[in-house]
């Protein structure tokens, strides 16, 4: 094919690529994006229809020195109190454990037997039911301290936050380019200094984004805390006593009849999907700077 027949190809294409669409793909493209507007908005029905229930039920209850007290003076300040308790206690005994896990995943175990084992029960426990979570922490910790207690509870946390920031962690490390472990190896640097200092500085935004998003689904957790950190409708006496949680008061206090309970409960769950959102848009933010680095 000559210069001339080429030059005439590539102008018929350009003109092609710049004509407007026929009246049967201009069809096709207005019927594909109205019936996916409308099954967004159908989507979006239970989201916004939960919202403004719990919104227009629990908004008149909010009041200053309701997050002070406690249940049994008519707030929920021990429950907050006992919600970050023992989140807190999952993320200390989750965090460093799923991301040392992820990083032996990633980077020093890729081929191993053992390596398709773990991850075969990490994608198994992804699954498991929390109450099943509840009952195993229940009968790890509580059958023997002999007690229900926020220790318990933030085991139970950390049992259902492991599997999410292992799989995150290993899929982080993995995105890296290679390029820049062979960069470092290049210039000296050791199996570890590549690891700790490379890899796992250029995978840390998508660590935190998974450490966080673990957070915020444990946060919301209420059958482990039934079996382990039981509910205190006072503050908690200490870390080895029962504690409560916000998600164990809507549990326990939904059915009764006191208008003034019933009314605390539809407020308790303003404030629990409002921590749930504040740690989902930390998250956010977080993948958002690692996209703009």
């Amino acid at each position: 094919m000559n210069d001339y027949s080429k030059s005439a190809v590539d102008e018929s294409l350009v003109a092609e690529l710049y004509s407007p669409l026929t009246i049967r793909r201009l069809f096709f493209t207005y019927a594909m994006n109205a019936i996916a507007f409308i099954f967004t908005v159908l989507a979006l029905v239970p989201l916004l229809s939960i919202l403004w229930e719990i919104l227009a039920r629990g908004i008149t209850g909010i009041k200053p020195d309701i997050f002070i007290k406690a249940v049994i003076d008519q707030g929920f300040g021990n429950a907050i109190l006992g919600t970050i308790t023992m989140v807190s206690i999952g993320a200390l005994l989750s965090i460093p454990t799923g991301i040392m896990t992820g990083i032996f995943l990633s980077e020093f175990s890729q081929t191993n037997s053992t390596t398709h084992l773990v991850r075969f029960i990490i994608n198994i426990l992804t699954g498991v039911p929390s109450i099943i979570v509840g009952i195993f922490a229940y009968g790890i910790i509580v059958l023997a301290t002999k007690g229900f207690s926020a220790i318990a509870g933030g085991f139970a946390l950390s049992v259902i936050m492991l599997p999410v920031i292992i799989l995150t962690t290993e899929e982080s490390l993995k995105l890296v380019p290679t390029s820049q472990r062979l960069a470092s190896a290049a210039l000296g640097g050791t199996r570890l200094q590549t690891t700790f200092r490379i890899v796992f500085t250029a995978a840390l935004p998508g660590i935190t984004t998974g450490a966080l998003l673990a957070i915020a689904r444990a946060a919301g957790e209420t059958a482990p805390l039934i079996f382990t950190a039981l509910f205190s409708l006072d503050w908690s006496a200490g870390l080895l006593n029962p504690t409560a949680s916000l998600p164990v008061l809507i549990f326990n206090l939904y059915n009764d009849p006191d208008p003034q309970v019933n009314q605390l409960v539809w407020t308790t769950s303003i404030v629990l999907l409002c921590l749930i959102l504040c740690v989902s848009l930390v998250s956010r933010l977080v993948i958002q700077q690692r996209r703009i680095k």
